[in-house]
């Protein structure tokens, strides 16, 4: 007889991102051992329920330990509200003296109880902390990406900012691409490639800055055009880490942009200007703006009005 295999249970994921969704099939389920990084991703209310729900369960637990070996005094006796409640003042360390243990089962369980409380308010404490503690970044990309020239060589532009006044500092960017392709035997594969940049540290995350990858002819988008790259579905994933000034945490940010958000013949808005020789305007209501470039014989391509428009990302 063969020993049974036993299997690890699996669930299904589904991921949604701004143009398509991506079904997962046979996933590991998380399991406890990843309740703390559950605990901390999900949105704060869903952080106390779980506290709050977990320390409930434990005092009804120690509640019905209690009814089961007796000896509170004061208690009447079968109560589960009594015991609840002499369970949350033994946990919570409060002691009102209306309530006492006068068994050695009951004190024995008085310790048990104790021991847990001290470890479970530790848990929460810390997990409390790190959510209160991290860092959560304030960093957003524009909604296009541009392509135009720039000193007549065609480059691909992208602006960057920090949404706070804070100071982030010793920034370093990246820049990726992700296309499909079909192979002569109708394999496909999904290349990933990484693309230079002008610049790729800062020493001071600004309010506005620009990413640029100059289309040589060594650049993987040297021989693109728009159609090119809408048929090869060709994915950006622009990232980001720093260091928070005030915090002296690492603070990261990324974006992922679709060939639909690449646009042929325009570059981004001016945000900066100088009315007067003394004053300098950052006019970060045109963020997301594009401007149309004029085709040229080396780069003949122009945006139309209706590719410039798009809403503002959400990251």
């Amino acid at each position: 007889m063969k020993p049974k295999v036993r299997r690890p249970k699996t669930r299904n994921e589904v991921a949604r991102y701004r143009d398509y969704e991506v079904h997962t099939i046979g996933a590991p389920r998380p399991g406890f051992h990843d309740l703390y990084h559950f605990l901390l991703t999900v949105p704060w209310w869903g952080a106390f329920a779980v506290i709050g729900g977990g320390y409930l369960a434990l005092n009804a637990l120690f509640a019905l330990g209690y009814l089961q070996v007796g000896g509170i005094v004061n208690a009447e006796p079968g109560s589960f509200l009594d015991a609840f409640f002499f369970s949350v003042q033994t946990m919570g360390t409060i002691g009102y003296g209306v309530m006492a243990p006068v068994t050695r089962a009951a004190n024995a369980l008085v310790v048990l109880e104790s021991l847990t409380g001290l470890v479970v308010t530790a848990l929460a404490t810390g997990l409390v902390f790190v959510r209160f503690s991290r860092v959560r970044s304030k960093v957003r990309f524009s909604s296009r990406v541009a392509i135009a020239p720039v000193d007549g060589v065609p480059t691909l532009m992208i602006r960057v900012g920090n949404e706070r006044q804070a100071q982030v500092v010793d920034a370093s960017f990246r820049l990726n691409l992700t296309r499909t392709l079909t192979t002569k035997e109708g394999m496909t594969l999904y290349r990933a490639e990484q693309l230079t940049l002008v610049h790729d540290k800062a020493p001071l995350l600004t309010r506005s800055m620009m990413m640029r990858h100059i289309i040589d002819a060594s650049s993987p988008l040297a021989k693109d055009t728009p159609e090119s790259l809408a048929e090869s579905e060709l994915e950006l994933t622009a990232s980001l880490t720093a260091t928070d000034e005030t915090s002296l945490q690492s603070v990261h940010a990324r974006a992922t942009w679709s060939s639909q958000d690449i646009v042929y013949g325009a570059r981004l808005a001016d945000v900066m200007s100088e009315p007067q020789p003394d004053r300098l305007v950052l006019d970060l209501g045109r963020f997301h703006e594009l401007v149309p470039t004029e085709a040229t014989d080396d780069f003949p391509y122009s945006a139309e009005p209706s590719s410039l428009a798009a809403p503002p990302r959400d990251d």
